[in-house]
């Protein structure tokens, strides 16, 4: 099985309203749609650029103000998605529950559902500045073109998440990602390029470019998108399948081969999922399907 998939490196800047901010985001889409994707990313905090409208009397807004803009984002891709007939997610955006704030990710359905991922694994900078808190609950998302997983930006970088993705069945990892540095970038791209190789799967990948200089912490973006193979024979040999120019605003395109896994996992240079030493370590595997009996 074959999916096509598109990676936004969404340009951060100062918009006026909502409508401008969505004006953007069906540019993209509609960009990914004449390439014939059938699903594209968005990065993580792409709606805090939101915030850059401002209030009334012209004050930026902040962190918890974001949430009031839930219902327009929903509505926004969700529209889009059913539409242009293409799985959709929205990179993240901020939303309040029982009084709390969380980062979550949203895949639109093309027939109208929408899945939730809230963030796992919370940085200090969104603990300290954002007071942002963890979402407690994984899932695995169905489509016609099998398992995926979402995980954002810091996420990627804990292994055990990964290989519990992988254990419960998904193929691909899409990861939204927010980073302001070349460091936060790196982190970021190469624990992708591990959980790739450990698990035989596909990560795609993307960030925001840009700035937003009356939002703080949104000042200053490094961003690149990418999706990332095994490093293994039917695979280019550096494990990037597709790549856009850094920090530039734009769309990737490529195609995911899911058979090529299935291959490389039987019979590549390297088995890292089949030669997990479940003897000594948590065979996730094994756990999963154990939830699932239980269920």
């Amino acid at each position: 099985m074959k999916l096509r998939v598109s990676a936004v490196q969404y340009q951060l800047q100062t918009v006026s309203s909502f409508e401008e901010f969505a004006n953007q985001c069906v540019h993209y889409v509609k960009t990914a749609q004449e390439f014939g994707a059938e699903f594209v990313l968005f990065p993580e905090f792409l709606t805090t650029q939101l915030l850059s409208i401002g209030d009334d009397e012209g004050a930026p807004l902040t962190i918890n103000d974001l949430p009031r803009f839930t219902e327009l984002y929903v509505k926004l891709f969700s529209e889009l998605a059913k539409t242009t007939n293409m799985h959709i997610i929205g990179g993240t955006h901020v939303i309040e529950r029982g009084g709390k704030l969380y980062n979550v990710a949203h895949l639109f359905y093309p027939d109208g559902r929408i899945g939730e991922q809230a963030k796992l694994h919370i940085t200090p900078t969104e603990v300290d500045e954002w007071n942002m808190s963890a979402g407690d609950d994984f899932k695995i998302f169905d489509t016609d073109k099998g398992k995926i997983a979402i995980l954002t930006c810091y996420d990627i970088e804990f292994p055990e998440i990964v290989r519990m993705a992988k254990a419960k069945g998904a193929d691909v990892i899409f990861c939204p990602s927010c980073t302001d540095d070349r460091h936060g970038f790196h982190r970021v791209r190469y624990t992708s390029h591990a959980r790739a190789i450990e698990n035989q799967i596909y990560v795609v990948v993307t960030g925001t470019v840009g700035s937003l200089p009356t939002v703080d912490f949104m000042r200053a973006n490094f961003g690149q998108a990418a999706v990332i193979t095994p490093n293994d024979i039917p695979f280019p040999p550096k494990g990037i399948m597709v790549e856009g120019e850094l920090n530039n605003d734009m769309v990737v395109t490529a195609d995911l081969d899911l058979s090529l896994l299935y291959e490389v996992r039987e019979r590549g240079a390297v088995t890292t999922w089949r030669d997990r030493r479940t003897d000594l370590y948590v065979d996730w595997e094994k756990s999963s399907k154990g939830e699932m009996n239980e269920l």
